[in-house]
């Protein structure tokens, strides 16, 4: 979530694992979202609709607003999603390009990414792959995308710079971003630096 402060008690693997943990914790429900995530999504800037057009099992209410509120997906494009989880912005996706259109999923967990997986093919969601791998080294070839969307993900990743290569690297030319995401406007204490479980949450 915060950008490695200089002498930080952790490194960049000790905060990947922390990430990674929480997300198999959170995708293996061995801890759940304590919050109506319904409510949630509608106070980040989803609509009613948006909501309803994608699956209840993927939406985990961990989102920090709405990346496709501006960027808005259109009926036949290809729209790739960095860190997709269950695949709640996908499928939110998925319902816009239409069956002409195309959406690839990617999350650095293993469990998300089965989890996404049988819930597209329960839903019929056949417009839809998920791809295990990682932000900063994507599994999706040179200009493949028309738009890239991100949900409060970006933020985890060690190595900004690299997720912004290889986001570029995909889009096709006048291609588009939608990110919504969290930065910091001042130091947090050490105790946060500190803590590895909070680099995940």
């Amino acid at each position: 979530m915060f950008e490695k402060e200089p002498n930080a008690p952790l490194d960049a693997d000790q905060i990947k694992k922390s990430v990674a943990d929480f997300y198999h914790e959170i995708a293996t429900d061995q801890q759940k979202t304590k919050v109506d995530t319904n409510q949630l999504n509608q106070s980040i800037g989803y609509s009613v609709e948006e909501i309803a057009s994608a699956p209840e099992e993927s939406n985990m209410g961990l989102g920090c607003g709405n990346p496709q509120e501006k960027a808005k997906p259109q009926p036949g494009e290809t729209i790739v999603d960095l860190g997709c989880g269950k695949g709640f912005d996908a499928f939110i996706a998925a319902k816009a390009v239409g069956e002409k259109g195309r959406v690839i999923g990617v999350d650095m967990t293993l469990q998300m990414i089965q989890r996404a997986r049988a819930i597209a093919q329960k839903r019929h969601f056949e417009q839809v792959d998920f791809r295990l791998g990682e932000i900063e080294h994507l599994p999706v070839a040179d200009n493949t995308a028309d738009l890239v969307i991100s949900n409060c993900v970006i933020n985890l990743s060690t190595a900004k710079q690299d997720v912004y290569n290889e986001i570029f690297r995909i889009l096709k030319p006048g291609g588009r971003i939608g990110i919504s995401d969290i930065t910091l406007y001042e130091d947090l204490p050490h105790s946060v630096y500190e803590n590895p479980k909070m680099y995940g949450t």
